[in-house]
């Protein structure tokens, strides 16, 4: 009896979809949201417009993507920072690692969740409100951060936590865009230096 055999299933993609995710993100960091135009993306990424929405969905939908790789990836220093054992230590961090994230050769310089939507037409409306959260997200978890240190005696009882998380996170943001002008790492970690020595004392 002839059997017929089946024909492949699920046909494999012909790329590698993580480093294409990978290429997009650092188009969209160096471009910003709006300038990553659909041809720049998917000529970077190696790969017909076609295949793009097939596997990663519509330009935002893909920029959603990118930013949660850049938050795990180049941004994870926020994370890291905030298990440091005191306050200054995660404010130390989180500004030593802005710095090197935002002046590193591999990568375009400043922080691809300031710089990726600050202006956007009404088109980018939605990018510009998603990296506003990410942006809010992150001095929130800095803030946090800072009330256990409150409550633990590392710093001061009548710390007003939400400002000085918006003092660091504020702080981190103006390097960004400092680094995306071209100020140099080093220039940029003394500014860093010199804003923390005013830290509150316990």
């Amino acid at each position: 009896m002839e059997t017929r055999q089946s024909g492949p299933i699920g046909r494999p993609r012909a790329f590698d979809a993580d480093e294409a995710l990978e290429r997009a993100m650092l188009v969209f960091w160096e471009h910003g949201y709006e300038g990553a135009s659909l041809s720049r993306l998917t000529e970077a990424m190696g790969i017909s417009t076609t295949s793009m929405y097939a596997a990663f969905g519509n330009k935002e939908e893909l920029f959603r993507k990118a930013l949660e790789r850049y938050t795990e990836g180049p941004g994870g220093y926020l994370t890291r920072a905030l298990e440091e054992p005191t306050a200054l230590g995660v404010a130390t961090s989180i500004l030593a690692g802005t710095v090197r994230t935002t002046t590193r050769s591999a990568g375009p310089p400043g922080c691809l969740g300031v710089q990726g939507a600050l202006a956007a037409s009404d088109s980018g409306r939605e990018v510009r409100e998603l990296l506003v959260a990410w942006r809010e997200d992150g001095c929130c978890r800095v803030r946090d951060r800072f009330q256990r240190a409150v409550e633990e005696g590392d710093l001061p009882p009548e710390t007003d936590v939400t400002v000085l998380a918006r003092y660091v996170t504020a702080l981190a943001f103006g390097i960004a865009v400092q680094a995306a002008s071209g100020v140099g790492r080093d220039e940029l970690q003394a500014m860093a230096d010199a804003a923390l020595r005013t830290w509150p004392l316990s």
